[in-house]
């Protein structure tokens, strides 16, 4: 078995994209390689051909290694619902909840099923890269851990520490990430990399020399800060909106940021259009001047809705309506703009909750328990459309026309398909359609998703070839953890 394990000294250090770059990599050597997650939380994700739902960044970890996304390679999602409260699915089927007091004993079934899911793939695959979760130095977890040291002790999996320069104190965050783990755990990680790093290498090498030296373990490389490194969204940590880079005449679309917001990747394709500013807000206000208002899927309808209303965002979508400017709800936020949504059973809160919705399209929409995965294709705006759907409510049309799965009253749409807009045609479509009705003069460029995507993969696996010792990193994976690594305190002593 050929594995390597990828952590992090914090969230969104940087593990995503090394992961992503090494399977780009390693594929281009012929190496069949696989990615793996054992447990994912966020409300991005995606539907596998057999209709089993990942995290989109596995789902795009598989794209980069050119093999079939299947659940294996994220067997564990969690789905947040609440500050203590996540939908739990696992591979790829929904499978209950689970709150935060689970999180050291009450996960074993978890563990279970993703200890499960490396082992099958370690047994069909030449090497496994892993992305680990948070940081391996979160020791107040490290009990119930199986994301991180708890899959490393389990499959002897060497062990790469990744740490973001851009964030400051990254010396510190390397050092203390291993000095904060037991002797066992210490023993499994072999060395760094640092994520991006703007400037001269030379001034970074002195740092380089001392870390080695104070930890025995070596640098694996030093990956530079990149404009062009955007990928899918994993998570809220990557909001800030897609901004114009040239002086064509702009298209805004303003994105609501829904408090539970999930597959917001749903408007990133809007952002590779030249000309397009995609901004999220919050406030009312910052819908003022839009030409296109989003509401974006939601893992909470109900409560969001909740929030849309306290803040006066509901007005605000209305008067954006009144005035016969585009808007357009993707599944639970076009959910919203029904007359009615009913919770019967209580699969996103309280059994029982029924409100009523901005009142924009005539739809109602009833949540049901088994949730509906599947990859459905057809047309609109008379183009060829596809996307993916993810979702508990079912929705009745009473009036109005069809649109993907949902419905159409003049300038309001409303979707139950995520992702359609990564198609290059029906993309251009809606954004002709918001050009006119804002009656600017703005053309979609020819610009197709797919290949864009496929450049910035490829990027990514040029960076790993250019500033990352692969070979070290392969020789790491198929070796195993070199023994005799030092012991740091204060961790070596426990």
């Amino acid at each position: 078995m050929s594995a390597l394990l990828i952590a992090g000294t914090t969230s969104d250090a940087g593990k995503t994209i090394v992961v992503t770059a090494l399977c780009r990599a390693f594929a281009r050597r012929g190496i069949k390689v696989a990615p793996f997650k054992a447990q994912n939380m966020s409300n991005n994700s995606m539907v596998c051909a057999d209709g089993a739902e990942i995290g989109r960044a596995q789902w795009i970890q598989a794209v980069a290694a050119g093999v079939e996304p299947e659940a294996a390679i994220n067997p564990v999602l969690l789905k947040p619902g609440g500050d203590r409260r996540s939908h739990v699915v696992v591979m790829g089927r929904p499978g209950g909840t689970i709150d935060s007091q689970d999180f050291v004993g009450g996960r074993t079934h978890l563990r279970d099923a993703a200890y499960a899911a490396f082992d099958d793939l370690a047994s069909r695959y030449d090497l496994v890269v892993v992305e680990g979760a948070g940081s391996p130095a979160e020791i107040n977890l490290r009990a119930g851990d199986y994301v991180n040291m708890g899959l490393a002790q389990h499959g002897r999996i060497p062990t790469v520490v990744v740490g973001d320069i851009d964030r400051g104190g990254v010396f510190a965050a390397l050092f203390g990430t291993v000095a904060l783990l037991d002797g066992a755990d210490q023993a499994l990680v072999c060395g760094f990399v640092i994520n991006k790093f703007r400037g001269d290498l030379d001034l970074l090498r002195p740092g380089l020399d001392e870390i080695r030296a104070l930890t025995g373990r070596e640098a694996y490389g030093v990956l530079p800060w990149h404009p062009d490194l955007w990928l899918d969204s994993e998570d809220a940590l990557d909001l800030a909106g897609r901004r114009a880079s040239d002086e064509q005449a702009r298209l805004r679309v303003a994105v609501v940021r829904l408090p539970r917001i999930s597959n917001f990747t749903d408007v990133d394709a809007l952002g590779i259009e030249p000309g397009v500013d995609v901004t999220f807000a919050s406030e009312a206000r910052a819908l003022a001047g839009a030409d296109l208002v989003v509401l974006p899927g939601t893992r909470a309808t109900l409560a969001d809705l909740g929030w849309l209303r306290e803040r006066g965002l509901d007005r605000a979508v209305l008067d954006h309506a009144a005035a016969g400017k585009p808007v357009l709800g993707i599944c639970g936020g076009f959910q919203m703009l029904g007359r009615r949504i009913t919770d019967p059973d209580g699969v996103e809160g309280a059994a029982g909750a029924d409100e009523p919705g901005l009142g924009l399209l005539d739809v109602t929409t009833t949540f049901a328990g088994e949730k509906v995965l599947r990859l459905p294709t057809g047309s609109a705006l008379g183009v060829p459309a596809h996307g993916y759907e993810i979702h508990h409510g079912r929705i009745e049309r009473h009036g109005g026309e069809e649109f993907l799965g949902g419905a159409r009253s003049g300038a309001v749409l409303g979707t139950m398909w995520h992702g359609s807009l990564e198609g290059d045609e029906l993309r251009r479509a809606l954004l002709s359609e918001v050009s006119r009705a804002a009656g600017a003069s703005y053309m979609p460029a020819d610009v197709s998703f797919a290949e864009l995507r496929e450049r910035r993969l490829d990027l990514l696996g040029d960076l790993a070839e250019e500033h990352l010792d692969l070979d070290a990193l392969l020789d790491l994976a198929n070796s195993g953890a070199p023994p005799g690594l030092p012991a740091l305190e204060p961790g070596a002593s426990r």
